[in-house]
């Protein structure tokens, strides 16, 4: 009857702290999903233009996200912990990391811009605009870097709902200013992809107003710096090797993604056309899944913190339990997907429709095994195995399967069907070097491996 209560009670702080996590990454992918739709009025330029500038800008921001992320198991080891101390300096030491990251970008887009988008297109009628975009677009790397570092810290304190808040002003802020500043309004033209930049910098800038704001008014959260430079400085330093194959992880499945992306357009037209249809949804459909991982890694390193061992590998199953259980909704959902993506995307050619329904038990099935593995990712880096996962994901994705779709692709000259199955094989692959690492750092964890991460 305890085990049952215990084990509820986990569900229910995890379903507490997940939904807002989940709502908040839809909604930040919205934000440049906004600024495309307002800017497709202006033309196939722009809107390549636009295509091209938001890809650079995800990229850093996933980076960003990535390193907050390292920080808020940290921060939620010092919640745990119950010491003011500890998470101020979790807090400051993100702070100061992601922003010194954030300010490298800033100086990288204000130096090289011209030669990163040489490097992306050689079509020189959108040099001009995708410039443009980036001079105002690169203050949003600043900003994003304080923001993401104060939800962090929401998160780890178990206020996930304030950061949703702030997405709530953000948003219609962001689609209100961007359509006015890209169209104009009365016989004021408008600024065009410009205004979309403007439109998105005045919209974060705000809800960092906010989020400060709601920071320093939170009752019982004192983030004073108190701590001797030098404790600091090593404080920091143990922050960063921490964190830094967190980050690391994301760029290196960040850059592998786009180079499946480059080894598809390989493929005939329609499979392409197919695929680009669908990566969207397979990003967002898995948005709950990954936020109940999240919400996982933040409670077992707050018990962690609290030294309070004794439910961990309880605790752990039933993350990997309800993992498994939204995945199988999630994968029901792309079923019913399967019916009605034709009415969802009229008008396209009836070979692309054919190759959406060849793959069909392929991205049904996809959201299974990679919920799997993206829970086991999740809790061993809370339980401070950051470089083992890392390992684990590069081996499967670069060792292994990239290699094995572009000789599938480029050499066997693969149907769709085999092409996209590199994916789904990718994750069976990685399931159980992860199931596997997660039961033997389990057993071997006790009280003198919390010490350490703490």
């Amino acid at each position: 009857m305890l085990s049952t209560f215990i084990s509820n009670n986990y569900i229910r702080k995890n379903i507490a702290l997940g939904w807002p996590l989940a709502l908040n990454a839809l909604l930040m992918q919205s934000m440049l999903m906004i600024d495309t739709l307002l800017v497709s009025p202006l033309g196939e330029v722009s809107l390549a233009a636009m295509g091209i500038a938001t890809t650079i800008v995800s990229f850093i921001l996933g980076i960003q996200m990535a390193l907050a992320n390292g920080t808020q198991l940290v921060m939620s080891r010092a919640v745990g912990s119950g010491s003011p101390s500890k998470l101020s300096n979790a807090y400051w030491s993100g702070m100061l990391i992601n922003l010194s990251v954030a300010m490298g970008f800033w100086l990288l887009l204000s130096w090289l811009d011209q030669d990163l988008i040489r490097w992306l297109t050689d079509n020189k009628t959108l040099y001009i605009e995708i410039g443009a975009y980036l001079d105002i677009a690169k203050y949003l790397v600043l900003f994003t870097a304080i923001t993401q570092v104060i939800t962090a810290m929401f998160n780890a304190i178990g206020c996930s709902k304030t950061p949703f808040k702030s997405y709530l002003i953000e948003l219609p802020i962001n689609a209100i200013a961007s359509y006015l500043l890209i169209h104009g309004f009365n016989e004021w033209q408008g600024l065009g992809v410009i205004g979309a930049a403007i439109g998105s910098v005045i919209a974060i800038s705000l809800r960092m107003v906010f989020l400060t704001a709601c920071l320093k008014y939170q009752p019982e959260l004192t983030l004073s710096f108190t701590s001797q430079f030098s404790v600091f400085v090593n404080n920091m330093k143990l922050h960063f090797i921490e964190i830094f194959p967190v980050a690391a992880n994301v760029t290196m499945l960040s850059i592998g993604a786009t180079i499946y992306q480059l080894l598809y357009s390989q493929l005939s037209i329609n499979a392409y056309a197919a695929i680009t249809v669908l990566m969207p949804w397979i990003r967002g459909g898995t948005q709950f899944i990954t936020s109940w991982a999240h919400a996982s890694a933040i409670t077992i390193s707050q018990a962690i913190g609290s030294k309070k061992l004794d439910n961990l590998t309880a605790d752990v199953d039933i993350s990997i339990i309800m993992a498994v259980v939204l995945s199988v909704c999630s994968c029901g959902l792309f079923w019913g997907l399967s019916f009605v993506i034709a009415d969802i995307y009229p008008g396209l050619d009836p070979e692309t429709y054919l190759a959406l329904t060849t793959i069909a038990p392929l991205y049904i099935l996809l959201p299974f095994i990679r919920g799997y593995n993206t829970v086991h990712g999740h809790i061993l880096r809370a339980l401070g195995k950051t470089t083992a996962v890392f390992k684990i994901n590069f081996t499967g994705q670069w060792l292994i399967s990239i290699p094995l779709c572009g000789v599938l692709i480029l050499y066997f000259d693969a149907s769709i069907f085999w092409a996209f199955a590199v994916m789904p094989f990718e994750e069976a692959v990685k399931a159980l070097p992860f199931r596997y690492l997660a039961r033997k750092t389990l057993k071997e964890f006790d009280h003198t491996q919390a010490d350490k991460l703490i």
